[in-house]
């Protein structure tokens, strides 16, 4: 059970992710105070407001290196879950390492098997 809800808990994550990169390009960078005044809005004047135009600048980099920070730690994640890496709420790994040891098993049944009949047939002779 624990592992839906890290899965649920990861795609929320990344709803949210998208939500925001939606916010962002849909206001294109303004602040949450001023809803209409888009940078796209104030660039368009005649006179335009540099302070208005810095605040809305420096709200649309801090949304989009949170949301760069954001997807890397979604990225990390995945890395660590496609490479094996032991992570929280994945049974990859050991399931991999169980795999291995059992073909392991068959290969030295395998070999054991040869050696009894090679030592039965020089008992024989």
């Amino acid at each position: 059970m624990a592992t839906y809800s890290l899965a649920n808990e990861r795609l929320r994550a990344l709803e949210d992710i998208e939500r925001e990169i939606g916010a962002i390009l849909q206001n294109a960078g303004s602040e949450r105070e001023e809803p209409t005044g888009t940078a796209i809005l104030e660039l368009s004047k005649e006179k335009t407001n540099e302070r208005l135009l810095d605040r809305q600048a420096a709200a649309f980099t801090a949304s989009v290196q949170h949301v760069e920070a954001e997807l890397s730690a979604q990225i990390r994640y995945l890395t660590q879950v496609a490479t094996g890496q032991p992570h929280e709420g994945s049974s990859y790994s050991s399931r991999k390492d169980c795999q291995m040891a059992l073909k392991r098993v068959d290969y030295a049944r395998l070999k054991i098997s040869d050696v009894a009949r090679t030592c039965e047939q020089m008992l024989e002779n």
